[in-house]
């Protein structure tokens, strides 16, 4: 099968206000790729102009018909989808981690889009050890909407990376990662320009198709690692600085 890398022209960032979202646009934003960036308000229209974004869409990914507009031409789609702090992380119900994912899935199935890369979290799934008990019942919403979206990304046939950070800093990227592979294998924190560098490279790098990682920075690592992996990520496919990013 041939790598997303080899013909993507467009990419769409889903969630691009969001801390991360706005990191993986700066990733994207120097490469050759025509970058779309989505908010849910006119008025962030011009600073994701400002930083980068080739073309932006206002779309509430409530809405199927938003996200076929958004997902419209495109040959990547990056997933940083989430709820914003409330009492939803604990009650659950209609979250964008679940029907916006849905729907934005659906949309890319039906589309010409070549790779799915979604950013879950460590504490979905199997992943659950990583994260302390206290935090699983807090956030307990979010983490059953993200493994619906998990296993709905899996069964959709469509090409996927799924990204499992651990908590997400605002330091400095380290590049020094640490990820693992089958849920009980890392857990910690690390920044978001890390994740957004292996983000950004997932649908270029045959390595990490149809896989799920946890990933961690090692000075943000807690505990023991278990079920590393080597990835060949394709850092050069987005100008990602190697010499940081050291695996």
């Amino acid at each position: 099968m041939t790598d997303a890398g080899a013909t993507a022209d467009r990419v769409l960032i889903a969630g691009a206000t969001g801390d991360t979202g706005t990191e993986l646009l700066s990733v994207l934003h120097p490469t050759d790729l025509t970058v779309r960036a989505t908010t849910r308000s006119y008025a962030n229209v011009d600073t994701l102009e400002r930083l980068g974004a080739d073309e932006v869409v206002v779309a509430d990914f409530f809405d199927a018909a938003d996200a076929v507009t958004a997902a419209e031409d495109c040959d990547v789609v990056y997933c940083t989808l989430g709820t914003p702090p409330s009492y939803r992380h604990t009650i659950g119900g209609k979250l964008v981690d679940r029907t916006g994912v849905s729907n934005l899935l659906t949309a890319s199935v039906s589309g010409d889009v070549s790779h799915f890369v979604h950013m879950s979290a460590i504490g979905v799934g199997n992943s659950k050890a990583g994260l302390p008990l206290p935090a699983r019942l807090l956030i307990r919403g979010s983490l059953r909407a993200k493994q619906d979206a998990e296993t709905t990304i899996r069964r959709s046939g469509l090409d996927y990376t799924i990204v499992r950070p651990g908590k997400l800093t605002n330091a400095p990227p380290s590049g020094d990662l640490l990820i693992g592979e089958g849920g009980d294998s890392v857990t910690g924190s690390i920044s978001r320009t890390d994740i957004a560098r292996i983000l950004a490279a997932a649908p270029f790098t045959s390595d990490a198709r149809n896989r799920t990682f946890e990933i961690v920075s090692r000075d943000g690592l807690e505990g023991t690692p278990t079920n590393l992996v080597d990835v060949d990520w394709a850092f050069d496919r987005v100008q990602a600085d190697r010499d940081r990013m050291r695996l």
